[in-house]
């Protein structure tokens, strides 16, 4: 019989995501033992409130409320409390005494992970973080270790399930935004307040993780560019199903060159068109993906639930053991690479292409304005559809419509375009719809999306 070592594996948190990690722990002890290595002994874990319902049962007497005292007698700490304070200060105290940390919290690593992944080299320790970003998809590491000594040119995820849920009930059931986002709520897809989620905070924070390993490059999460979805109307489902797309909200994260030839990089989170017979046209549900392109690897996707206590749990006990793998083997942590320090490439110098859906007068020379418009800024038309004019003297002028006086009771004849462009900087493509804003052709500037560039 193989004698294990014990290590001290100390939790902090047991919300839904760790208290499905105790009962791993407990439950599965002897063959993670044999997967790692090592006996794991779960000492202890520290919550706010020891009395508080779980949705496990677990032994009272691992509760504690001193969560210093737990982490000084640890060999692995597992931060799944979330937020930036207490869980920043813990995990640099469990670093610092040089344990290793396996952690879930994107928000801290997004916007304190270099300090800890300087800490954590410094003192030879290991930060292991697979679950922050897609739940129980494999991500971090194949970016990280996989593909490491491959060059990725782009990252496409579909990194948050509540917005992912929405719009694709407003998709196949034709659902408007405003029950969509009722029923994620009463299914638990949606927390009370779903502001992190659609106005596109959380993605953003998975953005800056992703670029940062993909890139080897630091990147914060304010140099990512961010769009919610709630300015997403049944109308834009409808335009976008008709001209083939399905619109995702995107971490789109990318290798480009600038004037100069040299390489930089973008990151940014947005609603965009995707063909519908590209994979992540199909991803349903709450479920996330991730899909990169790479040098030689080529085109790579990663599917799976992006939450969910049990399937997070997943990630953070792979990370487990790892930690624990390198503590029975000894030597140091290994890190990511960040040494590359490729610059962002500022948001309106970014390639891109639109889809604009226009409410014009239906009359002659529209066509030809429209056009001059678009060539003025150096942007050319791909895509021209133009739907059943409408004739109503009793549709309100759209708030941003530039339209000229009508006699009382006249039938104004009108029109929906929608124009899709070719590849073009962010800033002409802006400048453009400020222009059609500005035209009195222009009733209205309906809808404008961003279409997934390699379509």
């Amino acid at each position: 019989m193989i004698e294990y070592r014990t290590l001290r594996v100390a939790l902090l948190g047991a919300g839904s995501v760790g208290s499905q990690v105790a009962r791993f722990l407990l439950e599965d002890g002897d063959e993670l033992a044999k997967r790692a290595g090592a006996k794991l002994e779960l000492v202890g874990i520290a919550v706010r409130d020891p009395e508080a319902p779980r949705d496990t049962d677990l032994p009272k007497h691992l509760f504690t409320t001193d969560a210093d005292a737990l982490i000084l007698g640890a060999d692995v700490v597992i931060e799944l409390m979330g937020g930036i304070e207490p869980a920043r200060t813990l995990i640099t105290q469990a670093l610092d005494r040089g344990a290793d940390v396996i952690t879930a919290n994107k928000a801290l690593i997004a916007h304190h992970g270099p300090e800890l992944f300087e800490l954590a080299e410094r003192v030879g320790a290991q930060l292991l973080y697979e679950a922050a970003v897609a739940g129980a998809i494999p991500i971090i590491r194949p970016l990280r270790d996989s593909l490491a000594g491959d060059r990725v040119n782009r990252v496409l995820g579909i990194v948050n399930g509540t917005t992912n849920f929405i719009l694709d009930r407003m998709h196949t059931l034709g659902e408007s935004p405003e029950e969509a986002l009722r029923i994620a709520t009463e299914l638990g897809y949606a927390e009370a307040d779903p502001t992190a989620d659609v106005e596109g905070f959380d993605a953003q924070q998975k953005a800056a993780i992703l670029a940062s390993i993909a890139f080897h490059t630091t990147v914060s999460v304010d140099e990512v560019q961010r769009e919610g979805i709630t300015g997403i109307t049944s109308q834009h489902i409808r335009d976008a199903a008709r001209s083939g797309y399905t619109i995702k909200l995107l971490s789109v994260c990318e290798r480009a060159v600038t004037e100069s030839g040299e390489a930089a990089i973008s990151a940014r989170v947005h609603p965009t068109l995707v063909p519908n017979d590209h994979p992540l046209a199909a991803v349903h549900g709450g479920n996330n993906a991730v899909f990169i392109e790479a040098d030689a690897a080529g085109d790579l996707m990663f599917y799976g639930a992006g939450a969910g206590g049990v399937e997070t749990a997943s990630a953070v006990l792979g990370d487990l053991v790892t930690a624990v793998r390198r503590h029975v083997l000894g030597g140091r942590g290994l890190s990511a690479s960040m040494h590359l320090q490729l610059p962002m490439l500022d948001s309106d110098r970014v390639l891109t292409r639109y889809l604009i859906s226009v409410e014009v007068n239906d009359q002659s020379g529209v066509l030809a304005e429209l056009a001059g418009i678009f060539s003025a800024r150096g942007v050319s038309l791909a895509t021209l559809e133009q739907s059943i004019p409408v004739q109503t003297a009793l549709d309100a002028p759209a708030a941003d419509a530039a339209e000229q006086p009508e006699a009382e009771g006249s039938v104004a004849p009108r029109a929906t375009l929608i124009i899709g462009t070719h590849l073009a900087t962010e800033g002409a493509l802006k400048a453009v719809v400020e222009d059609l804003r500005q035209s009195a052709a222009v009733r209205a500037v309906t809808g404008v999306l961003r279409i997934e560039r390699g379509a």
